[in-house]
């Protein structure tokens, strides 16, 4: 194949084996691959290149954002990846009372942005970890700490400069391109590589309110969590929180059991107001609550793992890492019409069997679920509440271990409904992660703009 060729017609740079970056390039969280080249684009055009040589020489294609990756998907195995952490800006319109529109490269991680917007007294609403990147948490919906008050990262996304299976670079939003639009505001990287995302931005002058309320090991969850649920049902919009139990995760890393929140905004006294009815709970040990900047609230598993495990699996890659890493992930996921009674004690019951996992729960509401549940390709909207329990196992006990995690965990499957593919290691699981309806939709943009399935590393739809 003629490497040279492509150096020649690349603006960014074109990496080999032996090449200063490709590692980098070539690892995430998953571990490394070895693919052909890695070609790290400085615009759209170097990006279409990179679609049209994988697609002319029938190569594998991966597009890697911020690396978060528990499958693999990212990268591969002689093939090539297009490693977008070049396309990185973020650019802020002039501000109004309504926010800003804010234009972001499709390489740029969420904590840049967070602190890009600061000055500007601005915020969007991204996920829980600072080195997520911006294009798949995006392209897959979102969920973060304003998801009760401003909703899925989609909701504030207002259109997307994307390159095609084809070649061709498009603007997608609610007037070019509706159906693709439509499909990417939930439906992953099936459709193309977006370069450039667009949002709005919501005012945030002063930071927000965040803490945790600490609960002891043997607390009664089930109680503490009907006393939570009641709570949160009549609390304000600006309020969001979670419940996140962690195992010990060795010496210095005690077993953790606690609610944490954020409050949209700088207003100490009426973000105590909502949090007080939580110190209610059976079991409550202590608790903190402060103003914060919201890129600080935002975790940096470099530093912080155990205290975010969940929406960034692994650490963010080691270009020194000489293999897949020796621990696997058993996830599962889904959402609740209704966390009532009978759901939490079944909960509890399943994490205890489960043992030494991971359980987070999320409260939705809100902003999330005033959006017409066909608006975007993300269907559950009518959901109280969103569960996902991770666990960590050593690679040699996963064949054993899996299965019956699923079935312990398949125990809530008749209160469970969907499934957030951003938080799910399963090899294919659409079938769950997308209403019928949904999904038939999906295939049929898939076909349009995709058929022969170029874009297909992902939790791939295929075209109809």
């Amino acid at each position: 194949m003629d490497i040279l060729a492509l150096r020649t017609s690349i603006t960014g740079d074109v990496l080999g084996p032996d090449d200063d970056g490709y590692l980098e390039g070539a690892t995430v969280s998953h571990g490394p691959g070895s693919p052909l080249v890695v070609i790290r684009p400085a615009d759209a055009a170097d990006v279409a290149t990179a679609i049209g040589f994988a697609r002319d020489h029938a190569l594998e294609l991966s597009v890697r954002g911020g690396g978060h990756d528990s499958l693999g998907r990212s990268t591969n195995d002689g093939g090539v990846v297009i490693d977008m952490r070049s396309l990185a800006d973020i650019e802020v319109a002039a501000a109004d009372d309504r926010g800003a529109l804010v234009t972001i490269g499709g390489g740029a991680i969420w904590g840049d942005v967070a602190a890009a917007l600061e000055p500007h007294g601005l915020a969007i609403s991204s996920g829980d970890t600072k080195s997520v990147g911006v294009g798949g948490l995006s392209l897959g919906g979102g969920v973060g700490w304003f998801v009760r008050h401003w909703g899925l990262a989609i909701d504030s996304l207002v259109s997307v400069e994307i390159v095609l299976a084809d070649g061709r670079i498009v603007t997608a939003s609610e007037t070019e391109h509706p159906d693709l639009f439509w499909a990417i505001r939930g439906g992953g990287g099936n459709f193309g590589a977006v370069t450039r995302f667009t949002f709005r931005a919501h005012p945030l002058p002063n930071g927000v309110v965040a803490g945790a309320i600490d609960l002891a090991a043997d607390a009664d969850l089930a109680a503490a969590f009907t006393v939570w649920r009641e709570a949160m049902r009549v609390a304000p919009e600006q309020l969001t929180a979670n419940y996140l139990g962690l195992p010990s995760f060795g010496e210095g890393m005690p077993a953790t059991s606690q609610i944490t929140f954020v409050w949209a905004g700088d207003d100490l006294e009426a973000a105590t107001t909502a949090i007080t009815p939580l110190l209610a709970m059976p079991g409550v040990t202590g608790h903190t609550i402060e103003r914060k900047r919201y890129a600080d609230v935002l975790m940096d598993p470099q530093h912080e793992g155990a205290e975010e495990p969940v929406e960034a699996p692994g650490e963010q890659p080691d270009s020194e890492q000489a293999g897949p890493p020796a621990m696997r992930m058993i996830d599962d996921n889904g959402f609740a019409a209704t966390f009532d009674d009978a759901l939490i004690a079944e909960l509890v019951d399943v994490r205890r069997e489960l043992g030494e996992t991971i359980l987070m729960v999320r409260i939705l509401g809100g902003a999330y679920s005033r959006v017409d549940p066909d608006a975007t390709a993300w269907g559950f909207r009518d959901t109280e509440a969103w569960l996902v329990s991770v666990a960590f196992v050593p690679d040699a006990m996963y064949d054993e271990a899996a299965p019956r995690a699923r079935a312990a965990w398949s125990r809530l499957h008749p209160w469970l409904k969907g499934m957030y593919g951003n938080f799910s290691s399963l090899d294919n699981p659409v079938t769950t992660m997308y209403p019928p309806t949904t999904l038939a939709r999906l295939r049929s943009i898939k076909t349009a703009y995709d058929p022969a399935n170029l874009f297909h590393r992902t939790h791939n739809i295929a075209p109809a």
